[in-house]
């Protein structure tokens, strides 16, 4: 027992390790520029796309907070604006789809995911399930009642107190990373020496089966599922250096993860902002079984014809 927590305690440091490195620059870098010109601009750039997908301009607000920083970010614009339920509700969809884009995309590219699937899988779904949900939906007209309003800090005055406040951020990141990546990594650490982990593949072959990747991907999709894509990093990472998961079967469970991550928490996040949360849990579980599916599928298929053309050569 003794062996399992050393081996899983300096697993789990190391990750965090690895993971700081993307972590503190990318939440001290975006926690600056929300004090100075730069993500206004970006927000009046954006803001006359968004009758594209029912939205009135400032509805870039949130989108961009969201999308920059985090869910709660973009929670706490949307409760600064007087939207409809399906306002609010377009803008939930595509803000479960990309969020956090800086410091989840970092994650994906150290598991070994390109960049360009990143971006095109995250900001694709968003902008496509924004478009169906303005052309297909004609109720939620009602403007939406939030449930509760979060807590109002006064912005920092001058450019020591933001640099100071930027600091405080990355560093709770950090701290917060090792208080959940270094128990977690404990815990599989554990599964893995006690056998846990073969019987666990085994039980999810049929789910990783139909979506095309291999049982030693289980607990990188389960842990994704459950934790999320930044803090879930960690057994990913794990997964792709020590299982010999393939990086078709990494990027196909990114996939996924990207369009259904962290299930529970950015599920009733939504909560206070008076949404249906089970049809937004439902477009997210299932778009991630359609896509996967249907990107394994063209892949086996893109192989099958490679294979068969060196064979007739």
């Amino acid at each position: 027992m003794s062996g399992t927590l050393k081996k899983g305690a300096i697993a789990g440091l190391q990750t965090a390790w690895k993971l700081s490195k993307f972590i503190f620059p990318i939440t001290f870098i975006v926690t600056v520029l929300q004090f100075t010109p730069v993500l206004p601009w970006l927000i009046d750039l954006i803001a006359p796309l968004m009758s594209i997908f029912g939205l009135p301009g400032e509805a870039a607000i949130p989108l961009v907070l969201g999308t920059a920083l985090n869910l709660y970010s973009g929670i706490a614009g949307i409760l600064s604006l007087e939207l409809t339920v399906k306002e609010v509700f377009t803008l939930a969809v595509m803000l479960s789809f990309a969020h956090s884009m800086f410091i989840e995309t970092a994650v994906a590219l150290r598991v070994g995911v390109k960049l360009w699937v990143v971006l095109v899988v995250r900001f694709g779904l968003a902008f496509l399930s924004a478009i169906a949900i303005n052309l297909l939906w004609s109720g939620g007209q009602d403007i939406a009642k939030y449930g509760m309003m979060p807590e109002m800090t006064n912005n920092p005055e001058g450019w020591g107190a933001i640099l100071l406040l930027a600091l405080e951020k990355a560093c709770y990141g950090i701290l917060q990373l090792i208080l959940i990546v270094l128990p977690l990594m404990i815990i599989v650490q554990f599964l893995r020496d006690y056998g846990y982990m073969t019987k666990f593949s085994k039980l999810l072959a049929p789910f990783t089966k139909v979506i095309g990747v291999k049982p030693n991907a289980s607990m990188t999709l389960v842990t994704g599922l459950v934790i999320g894509l930044a803090y879930g990093a960690g057994v990913m990472i794990q997964a792709v250096e020590e299982d010999g998961v393939s990086k078709k079967d990494a990027t196909l469970a990114f996939i996924f993860l990207v369009a259904c991550h962290a299930i529970v928490e950015d599920t009733l996040i939504f909560i206070p902002l008076g949404i249906p949360i089970l049809p937004l849990l439902a477009i997210r579980v299932v778009t991630a079984f359609i896509l996967t599916i249907t990107v394994a599928y063209v892949w086996r298929r893109a192989k099958q014809k490679e294979t068969k053309g060196v064979l007739q050569q």
